[in-house]
């Protein structure tokens, strides 16, 4: 998990990313939308790779990148699971803020 939250990191990561939840992409349609360079961008894509976050499809020349959706359901799994169960003993709490259990 630790390479996700890597990759989340990054502005210009979580900008591919919420491109490609809207559709997947060539390298070149994202490089369209985000004002970085082709070989900072490829880097990017190797870090979302690398966490799994992105898979790829290749056909002839072309790589297609799509939102890798069951890594993303299991990242929003684990903080619902971290900051999921604190909620749980905030709405435990009373007024006085005492615990009820």
């Amino acid at each position: 998990m630790a390479d996700v939250f890597q990759a989340l990191s990054s502005p210009v990561r979580r900008k591919i990313l919420a491109i490609l939840k809207e559709k997947d992409c060539s390298a070149g349609d994202i490089a369209e939308q985000i004002d970085v360079a082709k070989s900072t961008l490829s880097g990017h894509f190797n870090v979302l790779k690398a966490a799994d976050l992105v898979v790829t499809l290749k056909k002839g020349t072309t790589i297609t990148y799509s939102l890798n959706i069951s890594v993303v359901e299991n990242l929003m799994s684990g903080l619902f699971d971290i900051f999921g169960k604190q909620q749980d003993v905030e709405d435990k709490k009373n007024t006085s803020g005492k615990e009820l259990i």
